[in-house]
């Protein structure tokens, strides 16, 4: 995952803040390390993985950096080593809680349809 103290550089396309959000949150990877953690709370680097979505594992160690960077989710000991350390939502995290649960409402009303299998999530 590379050193805590490398700097994540990230660039904006847009000063809207709709763009702005999409930009970090409109990647479904983010998205479903925020998902993990409301639903299991802390998760290790190893139990992301574990999930039923498979995301590689660069993308992981990328978007988990994201994520810390922006405050987000953060290690629950900052000073371990990443390995071996588990992230936790931030409040700034905890607050996409509505988000998600309006995204899942609006899956299991408009898109259940087409996927039969679908269960609600959050």
């Amino acid at each position: 995952m590379g050193t805590e103290s490398e700097a994540y550089t990230f660039d904006w396309r847009s000063v809207c803040s709709i763009t702005s959000g999409l930009d970090v949150l409109g990647d479904k990877w983010s998205l479903l390390i925020v998902r993990d953690l409301i639903a299991h709370g802390t998760r290790t680097y190893s139990e992301f993985r574990e999930s039923p979505e498979h995301v590689s594992t660069n993308i992981l160690a990328d978007r988990l950096r994201l994520l810390t960077s922006l405050g987000i989710i953060e290690r629950t000991n900052p000073d371990g080593v990443a390995r071996n350390n588990a992230f936790r939502l931030t409040p700034s995290g905890a607050a996409l809680r509505p988000v998600l649960e309006e995204i899942g409402k609006w899956s299991q009303t408009y898109l259940k349809q087409f996927h039969s299998n679908m269960v609600d999530s959050v």
